[in-house]
C-alpha cells in the first residue's frame, strides 16, 4: 500500500499572494514545509500539486530544486487536480497537506496515517471534525478509492475547490475522527494572512537552528510566551473557507490601500460588512457578476448612478472600441471635445461655452474657480454634495458637523488649510432665509447647489437663489453631477425654468466612462482664461466618444422617461411593502434616484438585514436603486416577489424579534470611518 503526502500549494492566494514562497527566517515557507514533512515515517513519497498558472513557475522550480515532484493540474477544479496528481504517483492512500501549514508535525502525520491503516475499514481520517488541533496542524488521509469515487461524483463548486467536501459530507463513507485530549483548536499556527507569517517566524526564531521541534514543543512556548502568539489572535478559523474570493479580496486590499478601494461608496462596509462580494469581473444590462461567477441582479447604486443606459451598453462600447483602435491619446487634441460641447451648448440655449474633465469632484472644483475668478470674491455658499476637495471640505474646519447634512458624518477636514477657514458656508435647503443671511453677512463670490435634493425645492425657492444671486453679483452654480439626464434630457434646472450661471454635468454623461462637464455663460466661462485650469487626461478621448453616443442613445430611448417612471414605480412599491406588513418607511430622492429609510433606533441593523437576506436571493440591494433602462418590468416584479419576505422578516424584528441574532456580520456603516 502506497501512502503518498500530497501538499496543495499556489502562489495565486487572494487573501496573501505568494504567501507559499515567503521567507521564514530566509527559507521559503514551502522549503520549511516540505522540510519538516519529510521526515514523517508513513511517507512513501511527498510531492506537490499547483495549478497549471505561470504564477506558479517560481514555486515549481524551487520545488523541483528540492527534489520534489510536482504535479501541474486544473486551477479552479482542485479536486480534479489533486486525483490526477495521486494518479500519478500510484497512490493507495493519500494524505492531504495545505501548503500553508509550515508547522505541520511529521509525528501527528504519522499517527494519523496509522490510525487510518489500524482501523482497517473506513475510508476516511482527519483531526479538523471536529477540530481539537491548532489550526495549522490540518491533516486528512483518505484511500484513493474514496478520491476517485469523489472525483467522479461531486458536483457542487465547492465540492471541486475544496477535494474533501465530498468525501465528508455524504453517509457512503466510512469516517475516523482524530481528536486531541485537550481542545487546542483556538490557536492558530497556519499561513492565511501577513499576520499569521509573523506568528510563524516569531515561533521558528525561538527554535533556531532546529526545524524538527514537535507540535508539543510550540504549544508549550504559546503557554510560556503568549505574546509571541498576539498578532494574529484576531483571525478566526479556516475562514476562507466561507469567504468568498471577492471578500478574501477586500482583505487584502485594506493592507495596500488606505480605505480598502477609491470610493467610499463602494466600500464593503457601507453594504454588508465580511459578506459584500466587493468585487466584480463582468456587468450586463442590470446583472453583475463577481470573481466566484454568482450572478447578481443590481437593484442599488447601478455604478453609482453612472449606468443610466444598464452595464456595458453595446452601441456606447462600440463608439469607445472604435475611439481606441483610433488612438486615444496624441499630441493633437481629439476632435470629439469640440462636438460634445457644442452638444452640451445646444441642449442649454442659456450657455455659451463648456470645459471638459473627467470626475465629478474635480469639475465641480473648476466651476468653483471659474466662479472665483469671474465673481472677484472668494467665499461659496453651498447646499449639497460637492465632492472631496480642499475648498468643499474647508466648511467642517468651522465645524465638523457643518457637511453632515449635506454630505456625511464623521468627516474631519484632516489635511485642508487651516487658512480656508471660514471661506466656505453651508445652507440649508428650501431655506432662502440661511442664504440671505449669509449673503448679507459675507462677500459670497458663487452659490453652488443640487437643483433638488431628498425632496424638491418648495415654491419658488429656486427663482429665490436666481434673484438673490443676481442682485449681489454672485456666480450661481448648479451642481448636476448626479441629477443631470435622469428626468430631462439634460439639467434638472430644465424643468424648473431656472438658469444658472453655471452648471456641472458628470455621472450618467458616459454611460460608466469617465467624462464629466462645466457648461456657462459666456462672460462666466472667460473668466477661466484668466487662471490655470489644465490636466493631461482632461484631453483623452475616449470620454467624450462615450459621452455622443450616450447622448444620442438617451434621445432616441427618451431614456430619462424610462427611468422616471421606472423609479415612480419602484418608490410606491416600497410605500406598500411598508404599509402591508406594518414596516415604517420614508422614501426620498429623484425618482430615478429613489430610496427609503426605516425609521427608529434599529434602522441600520434592518437595512443591514435586507442587504444580507436579498444577496442570498441573488440580488444587491440595500435602501436605495439608482435606476437605468434595464430594469424591465420582469426585473422589478423579481424584485418585489424577493424582498416581500425580507420585510416581513423585518416586521418580526419590529416586533421584538432580535434582529442582531439574524445577522451574519456587522452593522453597516451609516458614515465615514476609518477602516485600516
Amino acid at each position: 500500500m502506497k501512502t503518498v503526502a500530497i501538499v496543495q500549494a499556489r502562489m495565486g492566494s487572494t487573501r496573501f499572494p505568494d504567501k507559499v514562497m515567503k521567507p521564514i527566517l530566509g527559507t521559503p515557507l514551502i522549503e520549511l514545509l516540505l522540510g519538516r514533512l519529510r521526515g514523517a515515517q508513513q511517507l512513501d513519497e511527498v510531492l506537490v500539486a499547483t495549478s497549471q498558472d505561470p504564477l506558479n513557475d517560481p514555486l515549481v522550480g524551487h520545488v523541483q530544486q528540492l527534489g520534489i515532484s510536482v504535479y501541474r493540474g486544473s486551477e479552479s477544479d482542485v479536486l480534479d487536480r489533486y486525483y490526477q496528481a495521486a494518479r500519478q504517483a500510484g497512490a493507495d492512500i493519500v494524505v492531504r497537506i495545505t501548503g500553508d501549514c509550515p508547522l505541520v508535525d511529521p509525528a501527528l502525520v504519522d499517527a494519523a496515517v496509522a490510525a487510518f491503516k489500524a482501523a482497517g475499514d473506513v475510508d476516511y481520517a482527519s483531526n479538523t471534525d471536529p477540530p481539537t488541533y491548532p489550526d495549522g496542524l490540518d491533516i486528512e488521509v483518505f484511500s484513493f478509492q474514496a478520491l476517485g469515487t469523489a472525483w467522479r461524483e461531486a458536483r457542487r463548486p465547492v465540492e471541486r475547490e475544496h477535494v474533501t467536501p465530498y468525501i465528508r459530507e455524504h453517509a457512503q463513507f466510512r469516517v475516523l475522527r482524530l481528536r486531541n485530549a485537550v481542545d487546542l483548536s483556538a490557536e492558530r499556527w497556519t499561513v492565511d494572512e501577513p499576520p499569521d507569517l509573523e506568528v510563524v517566524e516569531a515561533v521558528c526564531r525561538q527554535f533556531h537552528p532546529r526545524r524538527d521541534f514537535g507540535w508539543n514543543e510550540v504549544a508549550q512556548l504559546r503557554h510560556r510566551s503568549p505574546e509571541i502568539f498576539a498578532a494574529n489572535r484576531h483571525l478566526i478559523r479556516n475562514e476562507g473557507t466561507s469567504m468568498s474570493s471577492g471578500q478574501k479580496l477586500w482583505r487584502r486590499a485594506k493592507r495596500a490601500i488606505p480605505g480598502g478601494n477609491m470610493l467610499l461608496s463602494k466600500r464593503a462596509e457601507m453594504f454588508l460588512p465580511e459578506q459584500w462580494p466587493s468585487y466584480f469581473s463582468q456587468a450586463r444590462g442590470c446583472r453583475v457578476w463577481d470573481l466566484d461567477g454568482n450572478e447578481y441582479v443590481d437593484m442599488s447604486l447601478m455604478g453609482i448612478g453612472t449606468n443610466t443606459l444598464g452595464y456595458g451598453h453595446p452601441e456606447v462600447d462600440a463608439a469607445v472600441r472604435v475611439a481606441v483602435d483610433a488612438g486615444n491619446m496624441s499630441t493633437l487634441n481629439c476632435p470629439e471635445e469640440v462636438y460634445l460641447a457644442e452638444k452640451l451648448i445646444e441642449l442649454h440655449p442659456w450657455a455659451r461655452m463648456a470645459r471638459l474633465a473627467r470626475t465629478g469632484g474635480e469639475a465641480d472644483a473648476i466651476a468653483v474657480r471659474i466662479a472665483r475668478a469671474a465673481s472677484g470674491k472668494d467665499k461659496i455658499a453651498i447646499c449639497g454634495y460637492h465632492g472631496w476637495h480642499d475648498w468643499y471640505l474647508a466648511a467642517n474646519l468651522a465645524d465638523e458637523r457643518n457637511l453632515a447634512g449635506h454630505l456625511l458624518p464623521g468627516l474631519a477636514p484632516n489635511g485642508v488649510p487651516q487658512n480656508l477657514h471660514g471661506s466656505v458656508l453651508p445652507f440649508s435647503y428650501n431655506r432662502l432665509d440661511e442664504l440671505e443671511a449669509l449673503v448679507r453677512g459675507h462677500q459670497v463670490g458663487a452659490i453652488i447647489m443640487e437643483v433638488a435634493r431628498n425632496q424638491g425645492p418648495s415654491g419658488d425657492f429656486l427663482q429665490q437663489v436666481r434673484q438673490l444671486a443676481t442682485r449681489h453679483g454672485i456666480v450661481l452654480i448648479f451642481d448636476e453631477c448626479t441629477s443631470g439626464f435622469r428626468q430631462s434630457y439634460g439639467g434638472l434646472h430644465l424643468l424648473y425654468g431656472v438658469e444658472p450661471d453655471l452648471a456641472v454635468f458628470g455621472k450618467a454623461l458616459g454611460n460608466g466612462y469617465a467624462i464629466t462637464a462645466i457648461i456657462g455663460r459666456r462672460e462666466v466661462m472667460e473668466a477661466a482664461q484668466t487662471s490655470f485650469i489644465s490636466s493631461t487626461f482632461w484631453t483623452e478621448r475616449i470620454g467624450p466618444c462615450a459621452a455622443l453616443k450616450t447622448l444620442e442613445v438617451m434621445q432616441r430611448t427618451r431614456s430619462w422617461e424610462q427611468i422616471t417612471g421606472t423609479g415612480s414605480e419602484i418608490t410606491a412599491r416600497w410605500r406598500q411593502l411598508g404599509e402591508k406588513h406594518g414596516v415604517p418607511i420614508v422614501t426620498s430622492g429623484l425618482p430615478a434616484l429613489t430610496s427609503f429609510s426605516f425609521a427608529g433606533p434599529q434602522a441600520l441593523a434592518y437595512r443591514t438585514l435586507l442587504t444580507q437576506e436579498m444577496l442570498a436571493r441573488g440580488y444587491l440591494a440595500s435602501n436605495a436603486v439608482y435606476v437605468c433602462t434595464q430594469h424591465t418590468p420582469e426585473i422589478v416584479d423579481g424584485y418585489f416577489a424577493a424582498l416581500d419576505p425580507v420585510f416581513g422578516l423585518i416586521r418580526q424584528c419590529h416586533d421584538g424579534r432580535d434582529v442582531t441574532a439574524l445577522l451574519k456580520g456587522p452593522v453597516c456603516h451609516a458614515g465615514f470611518k476609518r477602516l485600516n
